[in-house]
């Protein structure tokens, strides 16, 4: 094995910035546990879990709510309160004394949450369109069907767009090296970003600029708190979980893939296809995208 390793770069360290370097090139993606305790914060079960992987450079934590809006997944963890940076704080802790690195993942759900989550008995999304297909899980952990959504005005997104930035800076303070954005799997940045799902008619919604702007705007504002090098970005332009799957999701990902690359992020994620529910529509042509976006960034 010794031979063999010392020709692969997968196992040699990785600097990402002046000041990140990952023991190797190994990240562990992010998995929902359900682990949390009923106050959202992480518990032992999770401390534990992270530790026993923190072998890899880098490890993706589980989705993490940034806000009692965007929750809506029976016992997972979250991040946006002093509790919640307590309990992270002893996971991170853990991680760190293994030699590993860990990011946030920070989820906000939309429409897939349930209104039981919510004390004002709502969810939200780009528009008022409900999930048809599936089920899902309420507060006291029974069967649901999905929910109508409300469509959030134009004037509550910058309140949106600053629970990330606040998500962000407790990541840090919780003791995280840096945070991942989830804009996949049909939560509440890909139903922006996707026209399956974004009927809107304002400036979050029609043209490729305008469905991507929360995004944009998440992402500037999260580098307020967390220095670019330290920001990463989920995407999955053809993955069909969740209802998603758009006609023109290749112009719209390359798109967005471009623009991000204009932050000078170091960690952009794209999933190719779940293993379920999924679409094959573009599949051929991803690697396409993903290399012509690599000329435009760093």
């Amino acid at each position: 094995m010794a031979s063999v390793t010392a020709d692969y770069k997968l196992f040699t360290p990785l600097k990402l910035g002046d000041d990140l370097e990952l023991k190797n090139r190994i990240v562990f993606g992010p998995l929902s546990r359900g682990r949390a305790n009923a106050d959202r914060v992480p518990s032992e079960n999770n401390e534990i879990y992270y530790e026993q992987r923190a072998g890899a450079g880098l490890i993706i934590s589980e989705a993490t709510g940034i806000s009692e809006q965007g929750y809506g997944w029976y016992n997972a963890a979250a991040c946006y309160n002093d509790a919640h940076v307590k309990g992270w704080k002893r996971v991170t802790e853990r991680v760190h004394k293994k030699g590993g690195k860990i990011f946030m993942q920070m989820w906000h759900m939309g429409r897939q949450s349930h209104s039981s989550f919510n004390p004002k008995g709502e969810i939200v999304s780009a528009s008022a369109l409900r999930l048809e297909r599936g089920h899902t899980r309420d507060a006291n952990y029974q069967s649901q069907d999905y929910e109508t959504p409300r469509a959030l005005e134009t004037d509550e997104i910058p309140g949106v767009v600053e629970s990330y930035r606040h998500g962000a800076e407790l990541a840090l303070k919780a003791g995280f090296d840096g945070v991942e954005i989830h804009g996949a799997n049909g939560y509440l940045v890909d139903q922006f970003l996707q026209s399956v799902t974004n009927k809107r008619t304002d400036k979050y919604g029609g043209s490729f600029e305008n469905r991507a702007r929360l995004l944009m705007e998440i992402v500037e504002a999260v580098k307020t708190a967390v220095p670019a090098h330290r920001i990463g970005v989920r995407l999955a332009p053809n993955g069909a979980f969740a209802g998603m799957g758009s006609e023109d999701n290749y112009e719209m990902f390359k798109y967005t893939m471009e623009r991000l690359s204009t932050f000078l992020l170091k960690a952009q994620f794209a999933l190719e296809q779940w293993t379920w529910w999924d679409s094959d529509a573009c599949t051929s042509r991803t690697r396409t995208w993903l290399n012509a976006s690599r000329t435009t960034g760093p």
